[in-house]
């Protein structure tokens, strides 16, 4: 794999989260809206589970890791 910046990649994914967040709504109502509402919440949990892990490349594959616990219960 030529030259994977994985701190890169993570950045790339929290920017995709805070953008999700400034995404304004289209001008839709009722049930249209509830759903780009619901889509955008998805997105962003997403977009910010990665952006929250750790990465690292062994033998050729990738692997994310990501601590779910409470901020207060981490190590």
């Amino acid at each position: 794999m030529a030259n994977l910046d994985l701190d890169a990649m993570l950045q790339r994914f929290r920017d995709r989260a805070h953008a999700v967040k400034q995404r304004p709504l289209p001008p839709v109502a009722g049930e249209e809206r509830q759903a780009f509402i619901a889509q955008a919440k998805v997105d962003y949990q997403d977009f910010a589970i990665i952006g929250d892990a750790e990465a690292e490349v062994i033998d050729g594959v990738l692997t994310l890791r990501v601590d779910l616990r409470p901020e207060d219960e981490r190590n």
